[in-house]
């Protein structure tokens, strides 16, 4: 593998686990040493970190405060 690529990797630590995890991108990236903005988008894609997974994680988080608050008034009202 080319040593750019290499050090483009080791900066970033999600990369390079990632390849670890998915020894066929370390192939692809041996081949087509230009194909680095596809491996950084499979990576959020693999770790959860694009931004429609973390609009839908914030989705749920509030959707479970939403129900937290309920669960809450509901025992503030049953208690009165």
């Amino acid at each position: 593998m080319r040593r750019d690529v290499l050090e483009h990797l080791y900066s970033n630590e999600d990369l390079l686990r990632f390849v670890r995890e998915q020894p066929q991108w370390y192939r692809k990236l041996t081949r087509n040493p230009e194909d680095l903005e596809s491996i950084e988008i499979a990576s959020l894609q693999y770790f959860k970190k694009s931004i429609p997974d973390r609009v839908g994680q914030l989705y749920s988080n509030v959707q479970l405060a939403s129900f937290m608050l309920e669960a809450i008034k509901s025992m503030n009202t049953n208690s009165s």
